[in-house]
C-alpha cells in the first residue's frame, strides 16, 4: 500500500531535464517515459509533470516513447501530434484484460479497459503511432482475453502488439500470493502452479532471454 499511497513528485523535473539536454556531451537517444512508474497516474492531473517534460522534448525535437495504462494521455495529444509529425514519439497503452471487474482488482487506480481502447483510437486518429501491450499475462486469470484485446486494439488503430508474462521477482512473489488469496482464493494454487511450470519449477526465472515470456 505504501507504493500506492505515498507518492513522491520531482517537481523540478522539467528544469533538470533541460539542463541535462543542454550538456555538451549529451547524446540524443529516445527517452522511455513510464518504464518505472506510470506517467499518467491520477496525481499527474494536478502536477502536470509529464506534460512539462513532453513540452520540453517537443521544443528540443527529442524522441521519446511512452508507456501508460491511463486515458489521461489524451490530454496531451496537442503536444504528441506535432511530435508524431516529426517521427519523435511512439505510445504504448497497456491493456491486460477486457473484464472491468478483474481490471479494477489488478490496477485499481488505472483507466478501465474500454477507456484505454478509446485512448488508443484517439491517439491513432490524431496521427500518433500507438501500440498495445498485453501485460502482464497471468495464466488461468486473464489469458482468455488476449485474442480479444488484440482484435479490439487493431480495430482501434494500434500499430503493434506486445506482451509480457507475469514476473514475480523479489518481494512480488509474496505480494502476488497475498493478492490471489484475497481476490481469487479458489484459483490461487492453480495459478501459482502454472506460473512455476513456465519458469522451470520456480516462481521466477531471471534469465534475460526468457524472463519476459516464460
Amino acid at each position: 500500500m505504501d507504493f500506492e499511497t505515498k507518492l513522491f513528485a520531482k517537481t523540478n523535473l522539467a528544469e533538470i531535464l533541460r539542463d541535462e539536454l543542454a550538456k555538451k556531451n549529451y547524446t540524443c537517444k529516445p527517452i522511455n517515459i513510464g518504464s518505472n512508474t506510470d506517467p499518467y497516474q491520477p496525481i499527474e492531473k494536478s502536477w502536470r509533470l509529464t506534460r512539462a517534460a513532453l513540452a520540453l522534448l517537443n521544443e528540443c525535437n527529442h524522441p521519446c516513447t511512452i508507456v501508460t495504462k491511463n486515458a489521461l494521455i489524451e490530454r496531451d495529444i496537442d503536444i504528441l501530434a506535432p511530435m508524431a509529425e516529426r517521427n519523435l514519439v511512439q505510445v504504448f497503452i497497456s491493456i491486460n484484460s477486457l473484464d472491468n471487474k478483474l481490471a479494477s482488482k489488478l490496477e485499481p487506480r488505472a483507466s478501465a479497459p474500454h477507456r484505454r481502447l478509446q485512448a488508443v483510437k484517439a491517439l491513432h486518429d490524431a496521427g500518433v503511432p500507438v501500440g498495445v501491450l498485453v501485460a502482464p499475462i497471468i495464466p488461468a486469470l486473464n489469458e482468455k482475453d488476449v485474442e480479444g484485446i488484440i482484435e479490439r486494439a487493431a480495430s482501434n488503430g494500434a500499430n503493434s502488439i506486445g506482451y509480457t508474462c507475469i514476473r514475480l521477482p523479489h518481494e512480488l512473489k509474496q505480494l502476488f500470493r497475498e493478492w490471489l488469496d484475497v481476490h481469487y482464493p479458489e484459483k490461487a494454487a492453480h495459478i501459482i502452479s502454472l506460473i512455476q511450470q513456465m519458469n522451470g519449477g520456480k516462481d521466477y526465472d531471471s534469465n534475460f532471454a526468457t524472463r519476459m515470456r516464460g
